[in-house]
């Protein structure tokens, strides 16, 4: 396992983290203690969660390991989320002041500790102003029940004016983003990561197989059943499938299927190499059923594509663009060199 400095900190997370979306639903707790386990004995430190995965039921599972490994709190980076919704009240959601010092409150009891290391507003909220949010994160860093803010789903110019404002009002830096980010969703690469290299803040991909499309689990022309994410639900498996079923989707794939051929490894493996080694990248989190999907996933620690491999996955997976204003005529129109 390799490591990295979280964003603009000094805490080191694997490459590789944990994501537990489906601990309490689709991994049961035996399955959930077995992939915690596995992902530390690789090296891995960094799990990520969230209140409502599984509401709450993902966090009090990781908080019941934590307590039954002596010695792993201070052995792994916690991060978690709030903004969502967890009751049916009006303030039971949002990045208010009141409902995330709840969120948070309540985080910190599933878990069974008094810190996370990183809390991270889980999407935008258009209902509170962002300076509210960003001074809660500041009065809970100082109170000692975070150690980092993150924001996760946010656009370019909300995380560009989060980053300005902890700057402009001298508070908690925004250390981390964790949006959707793999071979079938580069769009965050139009202003997103120029914002976070600008800012130096650490990427967090999520989805990098792009709900399993990057397994190879899912074919030309043909609807997705059975044990797969899409197969289980069968009228939003279909229209989940109708997005993706376009000739660039199947250009990737094939793409990908060279490529881990060619290696010897799964393209699940290949597609978490290649998103380990984008620029301003953090660490990639792997959401799996499984131990052995989590396994496999495992093997992508310390391997890295060649240039051409690269550049074979990164020409089939261009993100398709407009003529303005991130195709050329808006490029140029940006453009300056030195005469």
């Amino acid at each position: 396992m390799e490591y990295r400095t979280l964003g603009g900190t000094g805490t080191l997370v694997s490459t590789l983290s944990l994501g537990t979306m489906t601990f309490g639903a689709e991994s049961d707790e035996k399955t959930a203690y077995a992939q915690l386990d596995r992902f530390v004995e690789r090296g891995g430190n960094l799990i990520d969660t969230a209140d409502v995965y599984t509401r709450g039921a993902a966090e009090e599972i990781v908080g019941r390991w934590l307590h039954d490994r002596p010695g792993a709190r201070d052995r792994v980076v916690i991060a978690t989320k709030g903004r969502f919704p967890m009751g049916d009240g009006p303030n039971d959601a949002g990045l208010s002041r009141g409902h995330l010092s709840r969120a948070l409150d309540a985080s910190l009891r599933r878990l069974g500790t008094d810190y996370v290391d990183l809390y991270q507003a889980h999407a935008w909220d258009p209902l509170t102003p962002i300076e509210e949010t960003l001074r809660f994160f500041d009065d809970a860093v100082r109170a000692g029940k975070i150690r980092y803010a993150g924001v996760s789903n946010f656009t370019g110019w909300q995380l560009q004016k989060a980053a300005l404002l902890t700057r402009h009002l001298g508070l908690a830096p925004i250390v981390t983003l964790q949006p959707q980010y793999n071979l079938l969703a580069r769009d965050i690469e139009f202003e997103l990561t120029d914002v976070c290299r600008n800012e130096n803040i650490g990427i967090l991909p999520w989805s990098p197989l792009a709900g399993g499309w990057l397994t190879g689990k899912y074919r030309r022309d043909q609807a997705p059943t059975g044990a797969t994410r899409l197969g289980e639900n069968p009228q939003r498996g279909v229209e989940a499938y109708e997005r993706r079923n376009n000739e660039r989707t199947w250009q990737v794939l094939d793409a990908v299927r060279a490529v881990a051929d060619g290696r010897g490894v799964s393209t699940a493996v290949v597609a978490i190499a290649w998103l380990v080694d984008r620029a301003g990248v953090t660490s990639v989190i792997l959401g799996a059923r499984t131990l052995e999907q989590l396994d496999d996933n495992l093997s992508a620690a310390g391997l890295h594509l060649t240039a051409e491999e690269t550049r074979l996955l990164d020409e089939a997976s261009a993100p398709l663009v407009s003529d303005y204003p991130y195709g050329a005529p808006g490029v140029e129109q940006r453009d300056r060199r030195l005469p």
